[in-house]
């Protein structure tokens, strides 16, 4: 079992990244192996919208063509059981650098017949800080966003600053879950 957290924070010490050490502690427990990496630390562009049409080699062929960190994170995602999203909210939605990579991602799945992320499990982590609002509606972008991807969208999970001390137990019992590879089909 391989567990991949992708972080859209750039704070290692924030309440995003302790949210994703919780659930690591928990997985890694239950025996998953796991394997981070926080978004804006990469070389990760935006889309360029190659052709006229806006589109390119992205809906033709499932692949981008700019050659940053994208391709080496899809190959992540492919040797991975389950993803974790974890972002901290800006403005009720997700951070720049998450928005920049699911962009990508986004366009060469949505289309794909074959994705690289069909079927693989996902779960998504929202972190307010501040005020504490907008972790609902960015859950509910991230979760869209993930199903226009293809991924086994199986948890959405709201933080606020306020709350945050309280899930946290809940976090790792989220990562010991995870090694059991949930998925949200119908039994």
């Amino acid at each position: 079992m391989k567990i991949l957290f992708l972080s859209g924070s750039r704070d290692r010490n924030g309440r995003t990244a302790g949210s994703i050490q919780t659930i690591i502690t928990g997985a890694e427990k239950a025996g998953a192996k796991t394997e981070s990496f926080f978004l804006p630390e990469l070389n990760l562009q935006h889309c360029r919208q190659c052709d006229a049409n806006g589109w390119g080699s992205c809906r033709k062929e499932g692949h981008c063509v700019v050659e940053d960190d994208f391709q080496m994170l899809v190959n992540k995602i492919q040797e991975s059981d389950v993803v974790v999203f974890a972002t901290p909210v800006y403005f009720r939605d997700l951070s720049e650098s998450m928005k920049a990579f699911l962009d990508k991602l986004r366009r060469i799945s949505a289309f794909n017949p074959d994705p690289k992320t069909k079927g693989i499990s996902a779960v998504g982590l929202c972190m307010a800080g501040g005020g504490g609002g907008g972790a609902i509606s960015a859950c509910m972008y991230l979760e869209s966003t993930l199903q226009m991807c293809r991924f086994d969208v199986i948890d959405m999970i709201p933080i606020r600053r306020q709350n945050f001390e309280i899930k946290l137990p809940m976090l790792e019992l989220t990562g010991e879950w995870l090694v059991t590879k949930p998925t949200s089909a119908a039994e």
